[in-house]
């Protein structure tokens, strides 16, 4: 019987799953591989269900001999050396979908949270400073006629457009290609990278991490920004470059932050923390017991027609 590993504990439907075709052990520590952990495990597997915070490369690979797929628990996969992985004939696959109105919803509730500063607020009760209501306490924005930029028109962006419209703000978008019959839809309009900066009271990230989006925001498309902006990042921490972010929010350059990534997961800078114009959260943008359990399912599916001689349904090319 073939064997499959787990690298973290996740939805047991998927896990009763696997167990009806291979032999399957679940990583037994509640907390993630260590590299040397990793490297241990892979030789002595024939598929393996990864988390977005393994990095599948060259050393991993090169000791996988017996791995006919490495199953992302993602949609992400820029923990995957996918070119290296082909020369060794290993699969490989991801997540799509499923996690779109989970991670649209986290964006929203993000730009809602730093528009109405929420966390400040729950901060001003909790230090006991209620004593009276008074007409300028804690003003926030409101979103109706306002204009959100979204960066990274793909699923997410598109959904979170969706959301957008019920709120009755204008919609702009930005895409490495434009998706016409979408933002019709949607009634977004395209721009160019800087006008859409420089345009935005609120501004949303939804793009995928590779060379091209690495430090997409950086220090020169902050200062492009309009000041008392609204900005949210949803999609891979290295996409912001986050001292300059830093930088600008001790300028006083945004109104409110919400972050759900981070540039070097777990760990979060002390001044993003202290800082109480923004949202921190760990990387629960995907976080909803349907979401989860469909990305272990699809996990589960890819190794299951892997390693029974078919393609994966989600194979990664």
């Amino acid at each position: 019987m073939k064997k499959v590993y787990i690298a973290r504990a996740v939805d047991s439907e998927a896990v009763d799953l696997l167990r009806e075709h291979f032999e399957v052990t679940v990583n037994p520590n509640d907390r993630e591989l260590t590299r040397e952990e990793l490297l241990e495990l892979v030789p002595h597997y024939h598929g393996f269900l990864s988390m977005l915070s393994n990095r599948i490369d060259e050393e991993v690979l090169e000791r996988a001999k017996m791995v006919e797929i490495f199953a992302n628990y993602a949609v992400g996969y820029n923990n995957f050396d996918v070119a290296a992985a082909k020369k060794r004939g290993i699969l490989m696959s991801n997540t799509p979908g499923v996690l779109t109105d989970a991670t649209a919803d986290m964006a929203f509730a993000l730009l809602l949270g730093a528009a109405r500063r929420l966390t400040e607020s729950d901060r001003y009760v909790a230090r006991g400073l209620f004593k009276e209501w008074h007409p300028k306490l804690l003003l926030g924005r409101e979103l109706k006629g306002q204009t959100l930029g979204i960066i990274g028109f793909g699923e997410i962006g598109q959904a979170v457009a969706a959301r957008a419209r019920g709120f009755g703000m204008r919609i702009v978008y930005h895409n490495r290609s434009q998706k016409k019959e979408a933002a019709m839809a949607l009634g977004a309009q395209y721009l160019e990278m800087d006008t859409l900066l420089q345009t935005a009271d609120f501004i949303s990230v939804h793009t995928p991490l590779s060379e091209a989006t690495h430090h997409l925001i950086d220090q020169r498309a902050i200062d492009l920004m309009k000041d008392e902006v609204v900005f949210v990042n949803t999609s891979r921490g290295p996409v912001v470059d986050e001292k300059a972010l830093i930088s600008a929010l001790e300028r006083g350059k945004f109104f409110g932050v919400g972050l759900d990534v981070y540039e070097e997961e777990p760990r979060v800078p002390q001044a993003l923390i202290d800082c109480e114009r923004v949202i921190n959260v760990p990387h629960i943008g995907s976080a909803t017991v349907t979401a989860r359990r469909a990305m272990a399912m699809m996990a589960a599916k890819n190794i299951i027609a892997a390693l029974s001689g078919k393609e994966p349904p989600n194979k990664i090319d």
